[in-house]
């Protein structure tokens, strides 16, 4: 059969390319960037398409660090996105060294089902998905409206075909008192580290009472300057993440009341702010993430569907997967007990099982390009679902 000939001529190609994406991996790892500081590794990352083919463009959606490679003329437009951020203080914890290889890998071999049966290969770098959600911005400008699919692997410690991912927003809190000594003349100050504590109690006493799905967390940023003085200002980092919109705009107000009691108890002044960035939750394309499935059982994986119901956190392609039919899938490469965001998660992205890992995962994407493009059918079973979601 045709199509299995170009699977196993995709798979050739990135088994033939194997050591080069080693060393890119293993570069991008052993020279963590922060989120829109990724210099050298758009550079790398561009430069290996620019060699195998691909047309370059830098700079989308107005960040200099994110970047469109493209290869073909024509419909489906087919994208692979890449993350290649790391982590203050523990590098690639999150394995974004092996994502953007696999993106590069996927890419390239994909061009051999491009020739074969048209339409267009597009490996997208999308900076700052760890502190700063750089795929929403560049949804909100635009940057993925005209894509058929987009598809992106994530390393894990498990193989599963897609990702729960919350839906989520941040909110930035400072309260605001008035000084005094707290031993002379406490009666003549508010305290506003007493507002920001009296909130903690409110929200602790909240979780009873929402959803086992739906998260609140958060940290004191400012609780004062001395022991003896009665705090004027207080400040505090929080994030609200729910499994929908709708229920995530319900738990913001519940969540905003709590700071609200607590001003009007102490007297402390409220002010605050809702990030403008706000993470969607991610829509798994099911009929996508079957042929990813399949694609990696066919490399010796045991895949699963879903991730047995827990929550994945959140992420910034939950925002892409609203506007284009998409899959998140986890690849493995480190065992189950092993902790992501930490530095023995950092030590998998460079080891030999995350090389493995990131070769099977451009395989599968690969694999998945080529039931796409081949049978027009399959594409517009994925694109009908995306319709019946919205």
């Amino acid at each position: 059969m045709e199509t299995e000939k170009l699977k196993a001529s995709v798979i050739n190609k990135i088994e033939a390319c194997r050591n080069q994406l080693r060393e890119l991996s293993l570069k991008i790892h052993s020279n963590p960037e922060l989120g829109f500081q990724e210099v050298k590794a758009a550079d790398w990352l561009t430069r290996y398409l620019k060699e195998n083919g691909f047309s370059i463009e830098r700079g989308i959606g107005q960040l200099p660090t994110a970047f469109k490679a493209s290869y073909g003329n024509g419909k489906p437009l087919i994208a692979i996105l890449a993350e290649y951020d790391a982590l203050p203080k523990l590098g690639h914890a999150c394995g974004h060294n092996i994502i953007a290889t696999s993106a590069v890998g996927a890419g390239v071999a994909s061009k051999l089902a491009i020739d074969r049966f048209g339409g267009s290969i597009l490996v997208i770098g999308t900076p700052a998905e760890e502190l700063y959600g750089g795929k929403i911005m560049m949804a909100d400008r635009g940057a993925f409206n005209n894509l058929d699919i987009a598809m992106i692997v994530h390393p894990g410690t498990s193989d599963t075909a897609t990702t729960e991912a919350l839906a989520c927003q941040t909110l930035d809190i400072e309260f605001f008192g008035k000084a005094a000594h707290a031993a002379a003349e406490p009666e003549q100050g508010i305290n506003a580290l007493e507002a920001m504590l009296q909130s903690f109690a409110a929200i602790n006493s909240l979780r009873q009472h929402i959803r086992s799905t739906a998260r609140i967390h958060g940290i004191i940023t400012d609780g004062g300057e001395a022991a003896n003085i009665v705090p004027a200002h207080s400040a505090g980092n929080f994030i609200v993440r729910a499994m929908d919109d709708a229920y995530l705009d319900e738990l913001k107000e519940k969540v905003l009341n709590c700071f609200i009691g607590a001003a009007t108890a102490t007297g402390a002044r409220l002010q605050y702010k809702w990030a403008e960035t706000r993470y969607a939750p991610m829509r798994n394309n099911l009929a996508l993430a079957q042929l990813f499935a399949q694609n990696m059982q066919s490399l010796g994986r045991s895949v699963s569907l879903s991730e047995s119901g827990h929550a994945f956190g959140s992420t910034d392609m939950g925002n892409v997967s609203q506007i284009v039919p998409s899959i998140h899938p986890h690849v493995g490469i480190a065992d189950k007990e092993t902790l992501t965001h930490s530095p023995e998660f950092a030590l998998a992205a460079a080891s030999d099982r995350g090389i493995e890992g990131m070769l099977d995962a451009a395989k599968a994407l690969a694999m998945t390009v080529v039931d796409l493009v081949a049978n027009p059918e399959t594409l517009a079973r994925v694109r009908e679902e995306f319709e019946k979601g919205k």
